[in-house]
């Protein structure tokens, strides 16, 4: 147990009540609307792919009937997205827009009365908290912090908040050498140093709490007063990592409190309680060395529910459900004979159940478990996946998806009956055809089942002849489900008249615990014999050109595409595209940041020659086989990639052109492991069709 030492900073309030019109909506909103060639050409693009609104967060009112919700609309000319805040009635109806302008609200809420909605924007310059009435008047910024606010929840109490902040605790180096003002250099002498897609910036995530009056934020204090920890934790900061008690009195939250060389080596992630009224915080799940992640507390405030990973170091292991009983300690795993892992826990309203989502067969679906008997059922089916649910007494306001529906609200009910509550991009699905999506399954060379998707092109012609692409996922440990993403969207591929070929090969969840930990240690192993499986069955239909198959990927998916074009003896791919990919193995373990990662997947550093995993995965490495490429291959990278350095992109290429194998490379400046802005995602679509069309038509 550790004592926080507590301080109380007078809240001075930037704003007076009355400055109503300090945000001044305007009526621009990014026009979605399809242009009439787009409507008569009915197929996806990747400008129509731009003007789909993208659903973000939301809450619950009070009393159940309404919903306050983001939706992100974006500007190809401007090259951003707009964040505006909208409602709309549980029972159905239109959603009303209180937001508008070139300026983002995000993070909306309640206000614990029910009379207000609470957000976040950066009109004043740092990002603060605001209050509007529900019809979108009367908006009042109500916090001054010092610091730029990234998140905020009201406590179920309704006297306190939480809020996330950025923390300076490092020194920079122009305040070592006060001097050198204008000197540019990054200073290190640990490790994580850079994590994802940001250098260290001598900054931590911190929670403070604050006492809220029904009209203003005052009095708050730093919960993680000058410790070097993130919460929520880097790289995703995810607000799931924090939660309030019913009484109010206490928080938990998600923290991994190492630092330097232990940190980039652990996974050791534990739940904190931190009480309000003595200052103390208690780890509650020291004793487990993998990541405890996400409390959430019953409703009678007496148990604290979470997901743990049994496994140190290993990112993706089962995500198992446990409680504790904070007055006694006593801790239960309640999904121990449950082959599947745990995502988003609900607790019921009388604590007797535990609402939760979990992958099966490639879709993420609704379950329930009794919290005393632990008996599992299964509330929804169908080809699809829902990725968050909230409950509410008598029905849950979910997220769902599917290759061919971006995300959108549902309400289901507690037996698993639905009903879709938003249509945001309705006027894009009545205007455009998408291709089918079917279900196959294909026996792998140790004689399994895998589960295959094809997806047709939208006008598609079964006497016709099409070439087809090979999806290989990235993760490694991430279901080829049901997901409708904004960058590799199987529909835009399937657009271009190409049938797509999407395994869930070796080493994916939502198929039991053995198939999803098999590619550990065993990269370029059984993982690509499915990759092969599911080509050579899906290529005897009649309407595959088995003389045009390509094969593209991100990440691991990237590596997938190197180690396959290296070992493409029978010609099975006449084209490749590799976006991020690992080429080479020892200097992707020499340049990344979360070596746990690669010390779990690859068995550990190329140093150690006697570690026989390790130097099996390292003998499999791709540039070991680059001159045996024998196929045109595009590579891309984002230069601010620190999980795979756009270096291994850089090599790959290098390797490509003095091997004579027609190759090109789009290296973007300013992007991360995923391209993100408007037109650079364009262009990478653009190239993306001209390459495969350039060697595949």
């Amino acid at each position: 147990m550790k004592k926080t030492c507590l301080y109380l900073i007078v809240l001075v309030l930037l704003v007076a009540c009355s400055d109503s019109d300090k945000i001044t909506d305007k009526d621009y909103m990014p026009d979605v609307s399809l242009t009439n060639e787009e409507i008569s050409n009915g197929i996806l693009t990747p400008e129509i792919l731009w003007k789909f609104g993208r659903i973000g967060s939301y809450d619950i009112s009070p009393d159940g009937k309404k919903l306050v919700y983001n939706i992100t609309y974006y500007n190809i000319e401007d090259n951003a997205g707009y964040t505006h805040i909208f409602t709309l009635q549980i029972e159905g109806g239109e959603p009303l827009r209180l937001t508008g302008g070139k300026t983002s609200y995000s993070n909306p809420r309640w206000t614990p009365d029910g009379e207000r909605i609470a957000f976040l924007s950066g009109y004043e310059g740092t990002t603060q908290i605001w209050t509007m009435k529900p019809d979108g008047s009367d908006k009042k910024m109500i916090s001054g912090s010092e610091y730029s606010i990234t998140g905020f929840e009201f406590s179920p109490a309704s006297d306190k908040i939480y809020f996330t902040a950025r923390v300076k605790l490092d020194k920079t180096p122009q305040e070592i050498y006060p001097d050198l003002p204008k000197s540019n250099v990054y200073m290190i002498d640990d490790l994580m140093y850079r994590h994802w897609n940001r250098w260290h910036d001598y900054k931590y995530s911190h929670i403070f709490v604050a006492y809220f009056d029904g009209k203003n934020v005052f009095d708050y204090i730093d919960i993680m007063e000058g410790e070097p920890y993130d919460a929520p934790m880097s790289p995703y900061f995810s607000p799931s990592e924090i939660t309030w008690s019913p009484c109010g009195n206490f928080i938990a939250y998600t923290c991994k409190k190492l630092t330097g060389k232990d940190y980039t080596l652990s996974t050791d992630a534990d739940i904190y309680l931190y009480n309000l009224i003595t200052g103390e915080t208690e780890n509650l799940t020291e004793e487990n060395q993998g990541y405890d992640k996400y409390p959430v507390f019953s409703n009678s405030g007496n148990k604290l529910a979470w997901v743990s990973m049994e496994t140190p170091g290993y990112e993706s292991d089962k995500k198992r459900l446990f409680t504790i009983n904070l007055k006694t300690k006593e801790k239960q795993y309640l999904t121990k004979d449950f082959e599947h892992e745990v995502i988003d826990i609900n607790w019921s309203e009388e604590d007797d159940y535990i609402y939760f989502i979990s992958g099966i067969n490639a879709t993420y679906q609704i379950f329930r478990i009794n919290t005393e008997t632990c008996e599992i059922v299964q509330l929804t089916d169908g080809v699809h996946n829902y990725s968050s649910i909230e409950l509410n007494n008598e029905y849950m306001l979910a997220n769902k998806m599917s290759m061919s529906m971006a995300n959108e609200f549902f309400i289901v009910d507690l037996d698993g009956a639905e009903r879709q509550l938003t249509f945001t991009n309705q006027h894009i699905y009545d205007n455009i055809e998408f291709g089918k999506v079917e279900e196959r399954w294909v026996r792998t060379t140790d004689n399994k089942n895998m589960l295959v998707w094809l997806i047709y092109p939208p006008k598609f012609d079964e006497t016709k002849k099409y070439p087809a692409i090979l999806y290989c996922q990235g993760g490694p440990q991430s279901a080829v489900s049901q997901f409708f993403s904004f960058r590799w969207n199987f529909q835009m591929m399937a657009a271009n008249d190409y049938v797509i070929i999407a395994p869930n090969r070796r080493g994916l969840p939502s198929f039991g615990v053995e198939w999803n930990e098999q590619i550990s240690g065993d990269y370029g192993g059984q993982n690509m014999k499915d990759y092969i499986s599911a080509v050579k069955a899906i290529k005897t239909e009649e309407f595959i050109d088995e003389n045009r198959i390509g094969a593209i990927g991100a990440s691991y998916g990237g590596f997938s595409v190197f180690w396959l074009a290296g070992h493409n003896q029978d010609n099975l791919f006449k084209a490749f595209i590799s976006h991020c990919g690992i080429f080479n193995f020892e200097s992707m373990y020499a340049s990344t940041e979360e070596l746990f990662f690669l010390n779990h997947d690859y068995g550990g550093a190329f140093w150690e020659f006697d570690n026989k995993i390790a130097q099996k995965s390292y003998e499999n490495s791709p540039h070991k086989f680059v001159h045996k490429w024998n196929a045109p291959i595009l590579i891309i990278a984002g230069m601010n990639d620190f999980r795979i350095p756009y270096t291994e992109s850089l090599q790959a290429f290098n390797a490509a052109q003095l091997n004579d194998v027609p190759s090109k490379l789009l290296i973007f400046p300013e992007e991360t492991h995923f391209v993100l802005r408007p037109q650079n995602s364009i262009l990478w679509q653009r190239e993306f069709r001209g390459w495969l069309d350039k060697w595949l038509k």
